[in-house]
């Protein structure tokens, strides 16, 4: 665990690096561009070959894509507890997502013209689905659902195969439920330039969406402009403000949830003014991280991705906030409502005691596809737009263009483009 006071030499210095943490090391995407181009170059044979290598599995083609019979094991396989989660999930999912969703509109700024503005969904999309070190049922339904909600056609799920060569069976519930079109058993940099470039077997998408470790960030950073993605997003982060009016059991309890995620490369900071409560945070995190089933994975965030920063005061904590854009951020102060505002970048804020980010991974119905390394000063979390196409549109009377005409030749003129001017003068010649 490290630990940075604003008024010690050098807290400037580790601010900053904390602020510039990278995506996915340098090395990482020298790797995974390989991968990207061998499937791009050989299509299904280079996806075995990394199947193997990577997943330990042997497939043929033919056995990529989920047939009936799996489908109906995971359904048997699914419990009551399992069902009732599920529907919850998805019921407050589709819920915020239809509330976002776009609408078509229009309106007559001036005589003779009409602007607006339609939204259509898009015909394929791609959402990847981790399931690496943990299978990441929830991200089914975060991504998934709100491609059903959006009216996507097509939803192609990719999620890697177990040893056994099947998808977990209660991910393959969850995305018969929330409304997969196709599920894939690819995983990491290979099922992404699958999705991206097409094979024999797997058509290309249009957008590809959803989280992933390093690897995965990498090759959508690669294929991105082959297709479209909704970010390049990494490993898992929080950070919380809290003073002395919250309970630190509780932000110890939020920091370790984020560490578990499993590769090692996490982050959690705290950002408190009062030294008394950051001890008291660092103390109950090691006495709780004893008591969890990942003890090992936790212990490398605590080690290499904790951060424990004294501040000023809480204007000051939120000009390190706003600075660090962190994927979720928790605002454990007696005012949360009087931060918000001061609070510029971040993927997804949690407001009080009450609200914890484990809500926002699970149930409480805005994605948990976000922006991570600080990529929420210019990303956002996945919403119905990402799978929406928006055309403008533009209708003027003959009276309405002619009434712009000059102002048009004029422009055309001065970028040197009398087709542009004629193409309008032309139709108000007598």
């Amino acid at each position: 665990m490290k630990q940075i006071c604003w008024k010690e030499s050098g807290a400037g210095d580790a601010l900053e690096a904390l602020y510039r943490r990278p995506a996915a090391p340098a090395e990482i995407e020298n790797r995974v561009a390989v991968i990207v181009n061998e499937v791009k170059m050989h299509g299904d044979s280079a996806i075995c070959d990394f199947m193997e290598r990577f997943d330990h599995v042997k497939l043929t083609p033919d056995q990529f894509l989920v047939g009936p019979d799996e489908y109906a094991e995971a359904e048997a396989f699914a419990g009551e507890e399992t069902r009732k989660a599920l529907a919850e999930a998805l019921s407050h999912i589709t819920a915020f997502a239809e509330s976002t969703r776009p609408m078509n509109h229009s309106f007559s700024p001036r005589p003779g013209v009409q602007l607006g503005e339609v939204f259509t969904p898009m015909d394929r999309v791609g959402c990847y689905i981790p399931g690496g070190t943990a299978p990441l049922v929830s991200t089914v339904v975060h991504t998934v659902a709100i491609a059903k909600a959006a009216g996507v056609k097509e939803i192609v799920a990719a999620t890697p195969p177990m040893k056994n060569g099947k998808v977990n069976p209660e991910t393959l519930f969850a995305l018969k439920e929330a409304g997969a079109t196709e599920v894939w058993k690819l995983g990491g940099a290979y099922a992404i330039a699958a999705l991206a470039y097409g094979t024999k077997t797997i058509k290309p998408v249009e957008k590809i969406v959803g989280p992933g470790n390093a690897y995965v960030a990498a090759a959508k950073k690669i294929v991105y402009g082959q297709c479209a993605i909704d970010m390049v997003a990494g490993p898992s982060e929080i950070m919380i403000i809290a003073d002395r009016s919250a309970n630190p059991s509780f932000a110890a309890a939020d920091m370790l949830s984020q560490a578990e995620h499993g590769s090692g490369l996490e982050q959690a900071v705290l950002v408190s003014d009062s030294a008394d409560f950051i001890a008291e945070t660092k103390a109950a995190i090691e006495w709780q991280s004893a008591l969890l089933s990942r003890g090992e994975t936790i212990r490398k965030v605590m080690e290499n991705g904790m951060y424990f920063i004294e501040c000023r005061d809480l204007d000051h904590a939120a000009e390190i906030a706003s600075r660090y854009a962190p994927e979720h951020i928790e605002l454990m102060v007696e005012a949360p409502r009087a931060l918000l505002p001061k609070i510029k970048a971040a993927g997804a804020i949690f407001l009080g005691q009450w609200s914890p980010e484990p809500a926002g991974d699970f149930t409480a119905g805005p994605s948990h596809v976000l922006p991570t390394a600080g990529t929420a000063r210019f990303f956002h979390g996945l919403t119905t737009n990402d799978f929406i196409r928006r055309s403008s549109v533009v209708e003027y009377t003959k009276e309405a263009l002619a009434a712009e005409v000059p102002a048009i030749t004029k422009f055309a003129a001065m970028e040197g483009l009398d087709a542009h001017g004629r193409s309008a003068s032309i139709r108000i010649e007598e």
